[in-house]
Parts: C-alpha cells; sequence; structure tokens
C-alpha cells in the first residue's frame, strides 16, 4: 500500500495556480459558498487545524478521485474556532450527517487534536464508514501504525487506475493478504465490520 505523503497533497494544492494570497481566499470563499448550499458529502474529512497548509490539497485529490468533500472551515467558515462551544459540536454532527463516509486524514498533528477523536466516534456509531488515510512526514517511516484505536479501522489510499485517481480501502492486517475494496463498494456496506441486523 502507498500511502500519501504531505509533500503530494501541498503539490496538489499548489496546482490550483493561485500565487497572491487574497485570490486564495476568493478560491476558498467560491469552495465555500458552493460546500454550503450542499445537503449530502461522500466524505467528511477528519483533520487536525495544525495540517490545514495541506488539508486543501487532500480535499482535491479526493475531489479528482470524483468524491465531494466536506472540510468544516471551507464549508462552514463562520464556525469560530475561537469560540467553540456546544453549537460547534451540533454543527459538525450535522454535517456528520449528511456524509456517507468518514476519512481520518492521521498526520504528525492528529494525536494533538481534541475533535478528530469525537468526530471518529460519532460517525462509527452513526454508520460505521470510517477509515484512516494515512499522510506520512516526507521523511522518515514508509508505513502506519497510529494509535491503538486506529488499527480497528481500515486504511484508505488513492491510486491511480488507467490515468484515473481512485479510492480503494484496504481491510488487512499484517498477517493476513490484502483486501482491497473500491471505496463505492465499501461505502455500499459490502465490507461492514458489524453485522447488520
Amino acid at each position: 500500500m502507498t500511502y500519501l505523503t504531505e509533500a503530494r497533497v501541498r503539490a496538489r494544492a499548489a496546482q490550483i495556480g493561485v500565487q497572491k494570497a487574497e485570490w486564495a481566499d476568493l478560491v476558498l470563499a467560491i469552495e465555500g459558498a458552493r460546500d454550503t448550499l450542499r445537503d449530502s458529502f461522500d466524505i467528511f474529512l477528519s483533520h487536525s487545524i495544525r495540517d490545514g497548509a495541506f488539508v486543501l490539497g487532500i480535499k482535491r485529490l479526493l475531489e479528482d478521485a470524483g468524491k465531494t468533500v466536506y472540510v468544516d472551515w471551507i464549508a462552514d467558515p463562520a464556525l469560530n474556532r475561537e469560540n467553540i462551544s456546544g453549537e460547534t459540536a451540533e454543527t459538525l454532527r450535522k454535517r456528520m450527517r449528511q456524509c456517507t463516509s468518514l476519512l481520518y486524514a492521521y498526520s504528525v498533528h492528529s494525536q494533538r487534536s481534541r475533535w478528530m477523536p469525537w468526530e471518529l466516534g460519532y460517525f462509527d456509531g452513526h454508520n460505521g464508514n470510517v477509515a484512516i488515510l494515512p499522510v506520512l512526514p516526507d521523511v522518515g517511516e514508509l508505513d502506519f501504525e497510529g494509535e491503538e484505536y486506529l488499527q480497528v479501522y481500515p486504511k484508505a489510499d488513492l491510486v491511480e487506475a488507467i490515468g484515473k485517481l481512485a479510492i480503494y480501502i484496504n481491510r488487512s492486517r499484517k498477517t493476513e493478504t490484502s483486501t482491497y475494496k473500491s471505496f463505492d463498494d465499501w461505502r455500499k456496506g459490502t465490507d461492514k465490520r458489524r453485522p447488520t441486523g
């Protein structure tokens, strides 16, 4: 499995072609206005705000794979990170219910996030379509372990297939053979951890 790297997501974010900060702000405002009008998304992207520099790149890569992606500070810029309240949590719960899956963008900053574990737990209880999207540093470890509680979830990978970007979900453990499924097959429930009924 080839995981995303910080360099890859930064490169994709840079491809928007804007050179000045005010143009970047304009692009984000347009995206936010578009996303605010949506009442459903394929993916809720759980991430650390410390990774804001490359979250836009992750969002773009997932969109390149044909998915709609909710990112709180883009779709709901009125959420004030300086004044977090129960209303903030309620907005996020509403948005999670509008999404069919959650990808947990694991990075070096994830361990310090107070919101990511909450989002993961809420969404896992909501519908169980949760996968970890490791984003590895440009140097160092090439494999992903993560915290123990993250090891119960499948891992997501973005793969170039026949000239098109695709998302695959891998349920394998180190002692098992890989069990890849396309994102859509996994999301439809063909690979649920819990029995239905």
